[in-house]
């Protein structure tokens, strides 16, 4: 599904450049569960943000299910976004005066799609977290956890290619925490494509792949 070469991102400080992306050579199939672990300016955050198509490389190549990712443009970039990658932050990036049902709605409204094809699809996102009894709540009327079960259902409801999740434990406590990487384990076990951000190697745990960058290079890249 994703295949990096030679993957390079550097930013400019002043007169002097930081090589977030130092040369990154990466496959990854569909179907997998991936973490992506490192050190804070491993430049895991980069990696994530280019394979979710918020950042594009200075130079190497990144194709997703056979598109040249790396060499389009905002508008294609956007698009490939609101069809292929559902994402999941730490901080839930909710709409605050909007309630579960039109949180979860909003990347079918942006994408077109007719009102009854959108109930469906966020009926049925919304039960896959099982939320069916707080579709009418807003934000400030949820749990932490389940905040975040509207933001993975949000995720879901275009039923993207591939879950991208920075950090999506990171404001919870353990016992919710675990609530939430209990759902991506059975998301993964239905076929979901998943790879996490994460520094706690308990949540890293969780995937059958885990890979480790530092200075911008893979360090290890281990199955298990």
């Amino acid at each position: 599904m994703i295949e990096i070469r030679a993957l390079a991102k550097i930013y400019r400080v002043g007169q002097s450049e930081v090589r977030a992306l130092d040369g990154v050579d990466l496959d990854i199939a569909r179907n997998e569960y991936i973490a992506i672990m490192g050190p804070s300016g491993s430049g895991k955050s980069t990696l994530m943000n280019i394979i979710g198509c918020l950042d594009s490389p200075s130079s190497g190549s990144y194709l997703l299910d056979g598109e040249r990712v790396s060499a389009m443009g905002d508008d294609e970039l956007a698009r490939i976004r609101n069809r292929q990658i559902g994402f999941v932050f730490q901080t839930f990036n909710l709409l605050p005066r909007a309630d579960v049902y039109h949180n979860v709605e909003l990347p079918l409204v942006y994408a077109g799609l007719p009102a009854a094809e959108r109930r469906r699809r966020v009926e049925a996102a919304v039960a896959a977290v099982s939320l069916q009894d707080r579709a009418r709540h807003k934000p400030n009327e949820l749990s932490g956890g389940q905040r975040q079960r509207v933001a993975i259902a949000r995720a879901l409801v275009n039923a993207p290619a591939i879950l991208l999740a920075d950090e999506p434990t990171g404001n919870l406590d353990t016992r919710t925490g675990d609530e939430i990487m209990a759902i991506f384990d059975g998301l993964h076990a239905s076929g979901q494509t998943v790879i996490l951000v994460t520094h706690e190697a308990e949540i890293a745990a969780h995937a059958r792949r885990s890979l480790r960058l530092r200075d911008g290079r893979i360090e290890s890249d281990e199955r298990h």
